[in-house]
């Protein structure tokens, strides 16, 4: 098997995936994260922004991509989200494949992708890992983001798998509805199992 392994990281909102993203590096698991690198090429400066605001007029600016104004015009718009999504993947994947060439001699790389099944970001993934917690935490915790609202967490839930068939599908499932220490045994534990298939 080629090293490194690749692990892919998903969950649903709520779920506590950067948390866990987080124990992983702790452990020294190099990190690609999709969602920080949609942030860079659309920050200031990004190679993405003028393609953005020739796409959708009025969504950027001197910072960037205005994400607020960006989300409220492809939220309700599955074409418009389509069209956004045609120019961010590719770009994205880029920067992927770089940070797989920098870390070729890792043991272990970790993909967070947010909607690694949504998006079939499962594909090129040796080991899917699913970061769950149960409905009423992960509620919780999404309520108690500034400006989230009912209405607002259900319309991304929709636009989510639902968590019981993320787990079906996964190779692991990390459970973050206990305390810190017992989800980052099992992130310790995991990291041990997987270096140990490698030997």
């Amino acid at each position: 098997m080629n090293k490194p392994l690749i692990i892919g990281l998903t969950g649903s909102i709520g779920m506590g995936k950067s948390t866990v993203a987080q124990m992983f590096v702790d452990e020294g698991v190099p990190l690609f994260d999709a969602d920080a690198a949609v942030h860079i090429l659309q920050g200031p400066g990004g190679v993405l922004v003028d393609e953005i605001e020739a796409l959708f007029p009025g969504t950027t600016g001197a910072q960037g991509v205005d994400r607020q104004k960006l989300g409220a015009r492809v939220l309700g718009d599955p074409e418009a989200l389509k069209r956004l999504e045609t120019l961010i993947h590719p770009a994205v994947g880029v920067m992927r494949m770089k940070f797989f060439e920098d870390h070729r001699n890792e043991p272990l790389v970790l993909f967070d992708i947010p909607l690694l099944f949504e998006k079939s970001g499962a594909v090129g993934v040796d080991h899917i890992v699913v970061v769950s917690a149960t409905k009423e935490d992960q509620e919780a915790r999404v309520l108690a983001r500034p400006g989230m609202t009912v209405k607002k967490f259900e319309k991304i839930k929709g636009l989510q798998m639902p968590d019981a068939e993320k787990r079906k599908k996964a190779d692991s499932v990390i459970d973050t509805s206990m305390t810190l220490d017992e989800t980052r045994q099992q992130v310790q534990n995991l990291v041990q199992k997987l270096k140990a298939s490698l030997a």
